[in-house]
């Protein structure tokens, strides 16, 4: 099958991203990464491209398979497939503008979709299961250079609130946080794939960063979004170098067993 690219303008900002938190628990770092190694899959794909079921299936086994790994998935939905006759529900043009900036950052001459970026150092054509494969084999033998932990996670009306803490990350660093939907269906009625019935995996929804040049720990709250349910929902974080682009720490958490039990009372 052919893979569809589209070139997208150069002057877009980027976003750096950086998600996690755990239980209902304020866990010093050191603790709570306790293993050094982490593998950051970045997924930019869109509903309206006939290339990219392809690559949401591979992502959607790599989700299972990893269940309790070190390994955060990320599924960016961009927007520039949009005006091809389907909008796409999940895209945003902020993801279009991080997928820009990578390929400022890997130096490639476009953008494309399926693309897969793994620790913000290698990409892909995101359907090649053996190279994602690979390419997590080699990320999980690296130690990370930064360490983040997030804690203190609590639902508070329309927000999420936590504290996070870093350690080792330079000035040239951000935090990235992101809201995640582990699952979605989509029945897609226009475009490339009218007709077909996609499933999604965890779909970034909302995206936000933090400077980290003097602030090392923080508070930070994330608006939810409607159908939230701490069940299908998670929080990954990302500490991203805005020089070179490389992922160099992540974490990644749930809400604890008494709130998912609280809200499906």
């Amino acid at each position: 099958m052919k893979i569809s690219k589209v070139f997208i303008s150069a002057g877009l900002v980027a976003i750096a991203t950086s998600f996690g938190f755990i239980d209902n628990k304020t866990t010093p770092a050191s603790k709570i990464n306790t293993n050094p190694h982490f593998a950051v899959i970045e997924l930019f794909t869109s509903e309206g491209c006939s290339s990219c079921p392809p690559a949401d299936d591979a992502i959607a086994k790599l989700q299972k398979e990893s269940s309790g790994k070190p390994v955060y998935i990320l599924a960016f939905h961009v927007d520039y497939w949009n005006r091809l006759g389907w909008k796409d529900i999940f895209s945003n043009a902020d993801y279009s503008a991080r997928q820009n900036q990578y390929a400022k950052y890997l130096k490639i001459q476009s953008v494309y979709t399926p693309q897969v970026v793994v620790n913000g150092k290698k990409e892909f054509v995101g359907s090649e299961e053996s190279t994602l494969k690979n390419s997590i084999s080699a990320a999980l033998t690296k130690d990370e250079a930064a360490n983040l932990s997030l804690s203190d996670v609590k639902i508070e009306q329309n927000k999420i609130s936590l504290h996070y803490q870093t350690e080792g990350n330079g000035n040239n660093s951000v935090l990235l946080l992101a809201l995640v939907q582990k699952n979605a269906v989509s029945h897609i009625k226009a475009g490339e794939n009218s007709g077909r019935t996609i499933s999604h995996v965890q779909i970034v929804r909302r995206l936000q960063s933090v400077a980290l040049s003097n602030n090392k720990n923080g508070d930070e709250t994330i608006t939810l979004l409607n159908g939230f349910n701490p069940q299908g929902w998670e929080v990954i974080g990302l500490i991203q170098d805005t020089k070179t682009g490389e992922i160099i720490g992540a974490a990644k958490g749930e809400f604890s067993s008494a709130m998912k039990t609280k809200n499906a009372e």
